[in-house]
């Protein structure tokens, strides 16, 4: 305002134009008054809505675009701050992963969820380096969990291995506690995001004594046919997949030409979409996959978000995915961002945060049942909460069930925990060789 009135002192002004420039001092005067204008809460969403895997990738990425959209549109953004989302296709291609980040981390950028373990591995220097922090919710590198070496790294509420270790838990129960003697088969994606539970059932493995067998599928997993003809002819106990689009709906289609017990084929998270299931009709009756989060469309935010998203035309698709489980999930990656913003903005006493903030605001995360039942979704996820030292969060998740004749999930466990003896280990090892590598100090003492 003072250099705007040094401007007009040196400028002879008279009649009409002095009436205009006291109006325009005064207008200033006022939205100075008013507070200053917060700049956009960022969120980057690195999508894929084309190529083999965009049946999977779709449903996630309405799911986070359109939480953002009810927040605008229902609360005015987080804190009175608007949100800003923006979507660059990856087409769940690595090196178009790395452009899209680069492309966009300098839009003030908050937090990165990739959707993929591949692009995961190659951002995590990155956004470390640039002080930017990334979730990778239920995927990416393991060990990511470990706060002491991972400062800039989320996993939370479950990772990989925590999945790898629930599986077994269950066999495990479904067995009596004895598993000796057990064949078990893991059907796998051919790339980092497949191999990262072998580890971990391989020392499960020891540990229980039954006997693993591993049949890598390549990209994008249309051709299954000599990885089932090797199950029908050993015969395993049970099958485990990691897999993610085109590959799963096949997959379960094999498994129902060999005549192999649905029941005892379980998925990964990212293997137990209606996506998944529905292509099989009848076949697919009795597959289970785990979950992090209790599926359904009855929660009372899809009330909110047809209101305020899909009858007002702001959703980010159709609508048609609402109520799905990756909808559900993608929904739910938003929804842990926009709490870890309101921890950062909590913690640190502003509202228009920046990246670092947010970072402190996801190590401070709690999330209970209260919370969620206040958001809109009681008794979805587990209460977690995160630390300096463990970003993984509580390390569950429960088995769901597809009914074919209903074409619905039903969770028939509750909470199961992962076996900490086995797991800690694991990622203390890994996390020490990746700060040997890398020359990291160790934080939090």
């Amino acid at each position: 305002l003072h250099a705007f009135a040094r401007v007009t002192e040196c400028q002879p002004l008279g009649g009409k134009d002095m009436r205009l420039t006291k109006i325009a001092i005064a207008a200033l005067a006022a939205s100075i008054a008013a507070g200053p204008v917060l700049a956009d809460l960022v969120f980057p969403s690195l999508s894929y809505r084309t190529g083999p895997y965009a049946p999977n990738g779709i449903p996630f990425a309405d799911g986070y675009a359109d939480y953002f959209t009810l927040l605008n549109e229902r609360d005015g953004g987080i804190g009175g701050v608007p949100t800003k989302l923006l979507e660059c296709e990856t087409g769940y291609n690595t090196e178009k992963g790395v452009e899209c980040y680069e492309s966009t981390k300098g839009s003030g950028a908050l937090v990165y969820q990739p959707l993929s373990t591949g692009i995961t591995y190659q951002l995590i220097p990155k956004v470390t380096a640039d002080g930017i922090p990334l979730h990778s919710m239920g995927y990416g590198r393991t060990s990511a969990k470990n706060g002491k070496v991972f400062s800039h790294v989320f996993n939370y509420p479950a990772n990989y291995w925590d999945g790898a270790s629930i599986a077994i838990n269950h066999i495990n129960d479904l067995n009596g506690g004895d598993l000796s003697g057990k064949k078990i088969a893991l059907v796998y994606h051919n790339s980092a995001y497949g191999k990262e539970p072998i580890r971990t059932l391989e020392v499960l493995s020891e540990k229980h004594g039954y006997d693993l067998t591993l049949l890598a599928v390549d990209h994008p997993g249309q051709e299954q046919k000599s990885q089932w003809l090797q199950i029908r002819r050993e015969r395993p106990d049970y099958v485990l997949m990691w897999g993610w689009g085109v590959m799963n709906q096949v997959a379960i289609q094999e498994a129902a030409n060999i005549r192999f017990p649905m029941e005892n084929f379980i998925g990964i998270w990212w293997s137990g979409s209606e996506n998944d299931v529905l292509p099989g009709g009848d076949g697919s009756h009795g597959y289970k996959a785990l979950a992090l989060g209790n599926p359904g469309s009855d929660y009372p935010i899809y009330e909110d978000l047809k209101k305020y998203v899909v009858d007002t035309g702001k959703a980010a698709g159709a609508g048609d995915n609402l109520g799905t489980v990756l909808y559900l999930r993608g929904l739910y990656a938003a929804l842990l961002a926009g709490e870890a913003v309101k921890k950062a903005q909590e913690i640190h006493g502003v509202a228009d945060i920046t990246p670092a903030m947010m970072r402190d605001g996801m190590e401070n995360l709690e999330i209970t049942e209260a919370m969620m039942a206040d958001l809109g979704v009681p008794n979805f996820g587990p209460e977690f909460s995160v630390s300096c030292e463990n970003h993984g969060g509580s390390g569950t998740g429960k088995i769901q069930q597809w009914d074919a004749n209903s074409k619905t999930w039903s969770v028939i466990t509750d909470w199961i925990k992962s076996d900490d003896s086995v797991i800690d280990p694991l990622i203390a090892a890994d996390a020490s060789a990746f700060a040997a590598e890398n020359n990291i100090a160790e934080r939090c003492n």
